[in-house]
Order: structure tokens, then C-alpha cells, then sequence
């Protein structure tokens, strides 16, 4: 069967910003269980079934909502680097989110880069074209690197809020 991801297609200097592919499975599963990428996201490893319906999420986010995650790849290699976009998640979260949510993984070799930096301009330059200039982050309380990062994307005031019994940040934009 051959599989036509709904998600548009978004490059940059140093990536391609592309749909999730069933494929991506084991690329993304390494990622997620990788200490220094969920250390700062909960601090639980997610379990290769975890990953696939993320994996399955971000597919069906773009059918559904006409907006969703893109799997960041670098342009010379088409590595996947990591996963980043916008979600529909309907997280049980206080104060509840209103607006999409904007998230940003990347692995450990390209974290530190810019490529997230990068990446999430491309992502919000596409949101704002089509009509989704508000959006909102969740960011760990000692996750000082996507603390700024989201102020570097234009991210500001955040709120305290809590998420699965553990303390959170929400930044809102636009």
C-alpha cells in the first residue's frame, strides 16, 4: 500500500520539515528513549507503542484539524533529526490550552545547533500564512533551553500551570 502523507512540505537552509511515515517508527522510537530528549519532557522514556500513536497522531492531526507535526530531517542527508509542529493534543492540563500547541523534539546530536530554532520559524511562518497566529507551548519549569527558544520565537508571559501532577510553563504567542 502506498502511504501519501497529508502534510505539506516545508524546507529551510539546513532541513526539510516533511509528514510522519510509518517508516519514521524506529528513527523516532530511538529519539523518544533517548535520556536527553525525555528528561526535559516528563522525565519517562516513551515506549516504542507511545511513539507510534504519536506517530499515528501527527498523521491523523493533519486530516482532521488541517494542521499537525512535521518529522525534521537534514536536507543533505535526510536523517530524521527529530519531530516538531503544532498539536491538537486536548492534554488534560490546568489552566486548560485554548489554541494549538506548538512542540519541538530534536535527538541529542542535533540538539544545540539552531536546527529547532530553525525549524520552528519555518513551522509558525506556515502557521501564520494560514490563519493560526495563536499558539501555545508547554515547556518544564528547568527546560532553560526551550524556555529560550520560545522566547526567541516570539512566546511570552508565561503562566504556571500543571500537567500529569508535575509543575509546567505555558507560554502563549500572538
Amino acid at each position: 500500500m502506498r502511504f501519501i502523507s497529508p502534510t505539506p512540505v516545508l524546507t529551510t537552509e539546513r532541513l526539510i520539515l516533511r509528514g510522519h511515515h510509518p517508516e519514521d517508527i524506529d528513527a523516532l522510537a530511538a529519539m523518544w528513549a533517548d535520556p536527553a530528549v525525555y528528561a526535559g519532557v516528563g522525565g519517562q522514556p516513551r515506549s516504542r507503542e507511545e511513539v507510534w500513536i504519536r506517530l499515528l497522531r501527527s498523521i491523523g492531526g493533519w486530516t482532521v484539524f488541517g494542521y499537525g507535526a512535521w518529522v525534521v530531517c537534514d536536507r543533505a542527508t535526510g536523517v530524521v533529526l527529530g519531530d516538531i509542529g503544532l498539536l491538537e493534543s486536548r492534554r488534560s492540563i490546568e489552566p486548560a490550552l485554548a489554541v494549538p500547541e506548538a512542540g519541538w523534539m530534536l535527538g541529542p546530536a542535533a540538539q544545540g545547533r539552531g536546527y529547532a530554532s530553525e525549524a520552528m520559524t519555518a513551522v509558525l511562518g506556515w502557521a501564520d500564512a494560514h490563519g493560526i497566529g495563536r499558539t501555545c507551548c508547554i515547556i518544564d519549569p528547568g527546560n532553560s533551553a526551550s524556555i529560550r527558544l520560545a522566547g526567541k520565537l516570539g512566546y511570552a508571559v508565561p503562566v504556571e500551570g500543571r500537567y500529569r501532577a508535575r509543575p509546567i510553563l505555558i507560554f502563549h504567542r500572538g
